[in-house]
Formats: structure tokens, C-alpha cells, sequence
């Protein structure tokens, strides 16, 4: 018996009018939306319709005029220039201490800042604060000078039980009293001991796959300890998993590799890079390292992306293939020496920190030359740029001798603005105090400094800025017009 072929026809999404595509994409993400317009000319017609970004745009500025066409350029022209803190009218709040010494770190997180001054640490909940509730916790556990703040998920520890905790974040923090602690909800939760000196860095993501990752510590006795965060027990004493030798001087930095999230490297003060597997099985754990070499100059700073290890030493920035451990490019060179260094994974440019000015250099035009040349010079800095942001958008530059922050495009090194940062007290004299240390994430920016009375730590957030800086056009992009200061006591 012969089945007769179906007649029923397969309907396509594109077969829908664009009305009603562009209502249901209306709930679409921006990343989803960015998606959607790569698929197809119908799709990409839906997702730039003008009803769908007029949702966004009255979404994120409600009290905003808008015009009625153009609507997807005008609200990304409006994103981009939050990003880049174009604004002279951001929310300002500042929070005076009473405690005139320099801040040592200061992390800010989706609605907290967290600083260290000494052995203490401050937890401050923005919104509190902004609503005159008394939101700061103090933390005092540590009995000695804390050298590294890190955030990381409370889903990778043993504390977290349920999906509510998620997004939440734990702090973990290392200290010259030879601990490492981990905080949560306002107090100590877990403590690790095991490293004969200061504890002086932390690896900057967890190491492993799934259940099973560690956190890795650096110390002057010259060990490489792993720690598992699932471990249960406030004192953590099972929570030292491995401990591993090989370098003579203390770790200064480490980093974990892009490509395989098992591979750490760390670099000590001599300069000695080396690469660990942390995977591997051993008993003192010496034959976990599998790669070696050395850089000429002090460290300064270490970011992995991919399978390439970036490391800042002495006057030059050069890029380490984690496979070979062979140099492929010496990326920057900025002589005297160098101060701070910045990467963005998703463009092929780095910024680097040095005496009264940063640099910015493109990876691609310098692979090919052994005397990379910057594509920009971030000028106008009063001493060390010892303080750099670099993200997609904006670079933050400042330092412990600048009384201002600015920023700049990352794209062309054009400055974007230009803030300051610390108290009245410090800017009126001569003691030269700028900025102690600074933390940005997206459209908000939090600065610590100090002065000979006080300590300052001033929030600010651009995201509903609408007064933007003012550029004199009389001066040429590649050198940078004068920008607009202003204090928080300005209108």
C-alpha cells in the first residue's frame, strides 16, 4: 500500500511579518538581538526596527528625550558614551575615613566596595550608603598588612546551597600574618594556614574544571600552595591540597592559563616564570612544573589570554607561548621602566604605565619589529601611572602623585574626561598624595585616597549622566585637549 507523500508545509520563522518578529524580539538581550542580526538581511531588518530600540533606550533612561528614527544608533551612541564616562554629572558619593593612611587594595562588585587599609577591610553597600543607611562592615581578623583581594563565585565553594546564591560572591584575602581568608556575608567563613611567611598573591581565577577547582597562593617562602574551597570547617584544615616547590625567591604574581584552566604561571621576584600543571599527581608536587624561563627586569604584572602569557618586567612587555615557552613578540618597550600594564582580551591592543604618561601599543603593527613604537601616548600625568583600567571602551589612568583620574578611548587614546580624586586637604598642599588605588566595572568608577587628615573614597556612576564634557576642538586628537576638572563640590 503506497503512502501518499504530506501536503502540510514547514513554517519558517521568516515567514512571520516584521511587526510582529520586532514585538517578540523586544524581549531579546542585547547580546541576542546582536545575534539575531547576523543571521540573515530579514532578521538583521527585525532587530535594528526602531520599536525594539526604543524599549531599550526608554529601559535604561526613562526621563531621556529621544527622536523618533535612528533609535538603535542613538541609543548605542548613548551606551558607548557612558561607557566612556563622557559626563561631567555622574552620581557622586564620597566616604570620608578617618584613618589618614594609604589604601592598600579596593575591589568593587555589583552594589559593594570593598577596600583595605593595613590589616582592616571595609565592606561598603552603595545603595545603603546612598540612602543614608548605615551600610559599612568592618572586618578585622587579619593582624597584618593584607597583599591581595579577590573575588570568586560562592557556587565554587562549600558554602553555597542553593540557586538563589548564584551571582553571589565570596571575598578571599591573603595577608603578611601567613593566612589566607575567605568572607562572606560580613564575616570571616574559612581561614587557611599553611605558607612558612607572608602570603603575598592569589591566583586570579580558580583552577580546574567542575567540582573539583582550587585557588593557588603565592608566598616569600617561595611556595606555590593549591587550596580547595569546598573543603568544610571554619579553620580549613583540610583544605591544602598541594604544595609546590621550585622557585628560590618569593612569588611575586601569578595567572591562569586561558587555554586550559589546569595551567598556572607564576613569576617570583628573581624574574623566574614558571608554568604548573596542577592536575599532575606527585608527591612534593615538583614535577608538577612543566615549563621554565626567565625576563629581564623587576615584575610588574602577569595576564594570561589564550595560550599566551603577557608579562610586565623592567622596561618591556613580552608575550610567552605556554606551549613552547619560547618568546613569540616583545609587545611594548617603555623606558626608563615600567609602572603598570593593562590587556583587553577582545582587541589586540595593551596599555602600559610609566613615568608622567601611559602608552598605548597595537599587538599586530608590533609582531613584526624588534622596537615597538605606541600607536598613542596618554600624556598629562603628574608622576608614576601606577593605577590602569582597560576595558573595550575606556582606559583609566592614574597614580599615588596625581591628584586626578583620566580616562581615555580604548580604540584611539583620545581623552574622554578627566576627574579628581582626592581630598581638599591632599590637592591644597604639596604633599603630592594622589590616588592610593582605584577599581572600575562598566559605568561606575570607585577612587581611595588620602590626605594629612583623612581618607577619601569617592563612588561615582555615569550610567544616568546626562551634561556631557565639553571638547575644545582647537586641538588635534593625537595630542589631548584640556579636560574639564571638577571637584564634588561643583554643581
Amino acid at each position: 500500500m503506497e503512502v501518499e507523500p504530506s501536503t502540510a508545509t514547514t513554517t519558517r520563522i521568516t515567514d512571520l511579518n516584521e511587526d510582529s518578529l520586532a514585538h517578540c524580539a523586544k524581549y531579546l538581550s542585547l547580546q541576542d538581538l546582536s545575534n539575531l542580526a547576523t543571521t540573515c538581511k530579514s532578521l538583521k531588518r527585525v532587530a535594528y526596527s526602531d520599536s525594539i530600540w526604543q524599549r531599550c533606550f526608554r529601559e535604561h533612561w526613562p526621563h531621556d528625550l529621544l527622536q523618533t528614527s535612528g533609535l538603535r544608533a542613538a541609543y548605542l551612541k548613548r551606551r558607548l558614551a557612558v561607557q566612556q564616562f563622557k559626563f561631567v554629572d555622574p552620581l557622586v558619593a564620597a566616604l570620608y575615613v578617618t584613618n589618614a593612611k594609604p589604601f592598600d587594595h579596593i575591589i568593587l562588585d555589583k552594589n559593594d566596595f570593598t577596600f583595605s587599609q593595613g590589616s582592616f577591610i571595609q565592606m561598603t553597600n552603595i545603595d545603603s550608603f546612598l540612602n543614608g543607611r548605615d551600610g559599612v562592615t568592618v572586618l578585622s581578623d587579619h593582624n597584618a598588612r593584607i597583599t591581595c583581594m579577590r573575588l570568586f563565585p560562592l557556587s565554587e565553594t562549600s558554602l553555597f546551597r542553593c540557586d538563589t546564591q548564584r551571582k553571589e560572591n565570596v571575598l578571599v584575602t591573603s595577608s603578611c600574618d601567613h593566612s589566607i581568608r575567605l568572607w562572606w556575608k560580613g564575616s570571616c567563613q574559612r581561614c587557611f594556614r599553611g605558607h612558612n611567611g607572608p602570603v603575598l598573591t592569589l591566583s586570579d581565577k580558580l583552577l580546574g574544571d567542575g567540582s573539583a577547582k582550587v585557588l593557588a597562593s603565592g608566598g616569600e617562602d617561595g611556595t606555590v600552595r593549591l587550596w580547595s574551597l569546598n573543603s568544610s570547617g571554619k579553620r580549613g584544615q583540610h583544605a591544602l591540597k598541594a604544595t609546590l616547590y621550585g622557585h628560590e625567591k618569593p612569588i611575586k604574581l601569578m595567572s591562569v592559563a586561558g587555554h586550559r584552566t589546569s595551567l598556572l604561571a607564576t613569576i617570583s621576584k628573581d624574574s623566574k616564570v614558571r608554568v604548573w600543571d596542577t592536575t599532575t599527581s606527585s608527591g612534593l608536587r615538583l614535577s608538577c612544573c612543566v615549563g621554565m624561563t626567565s625576563v629581564p627586569g623587576a615584575p610588574v604584572d602577569v595576564k594570561c589570554h589564550e595560550s599566551l602569557l603577557y608579562v610586565a618586567a623592567g622596561s618591556s612587555v613580552v608575550a610567552i607561548d605556554l606551549r613552547t615557552m619560547q618568546k613569540v613578540i616583545t609587545a611594548a618597550i617603555y623606558q626608563p621602566k615600567l609602572c603598570s600594564f593593562a590587556i583587553v582580551p577582545s582587541k589586540p591592543l595593551i596599555c602600559t604605565g610609566g613615568i608622567d604618561k601611559a602608552k598605548l601599543w597595537d599587538i599586530r603593527i608590533n609582531q613584526e619589529t624588534l622596537k615597538p613604537e605606541p600607536v598613542a601616548e596618554l600624556d598629562g600625568h603628574t608622576g608614576p601611572v601606577t593605577l590602569l583600567h582597560m576595558d573595550p571602551y575606556k582606559i583609566v589612568t592614574g597614580g599615588p602623585e596625581d591628584f586626578y583620574i583620566n580616562v581615555w578611548e580604548t580604540d584611539t587614546g583620545t581623552q574622554t574626561n578627566s576627574f579628581i580624586c582626592c581630598p581638599s586637604d591632599a590637592a591644597s598642599s604639596s604633599s603630592g598624595v594622589g590616588c592610593s588605588t582605584m577599581a572600575v566595572n562598566g559605568t561606575r568608577i570607585v577612587t581611595a585616597s588620602y590626605g594629612e587628615e583623612h581618607g577619601l573614597v569617592c563612588f561615582r556612576d555615569f550610567f544616568n549622566a546626562t551634561c556631557a564634557v565639553s571638547k575644545r576642538e582647537d586641538v588635534h586628537a593625537s595630542k589631548f585637549w584640556v579636560p574639564q576638572s571638577y571637584s564634588d563640590g561643583d554643581p
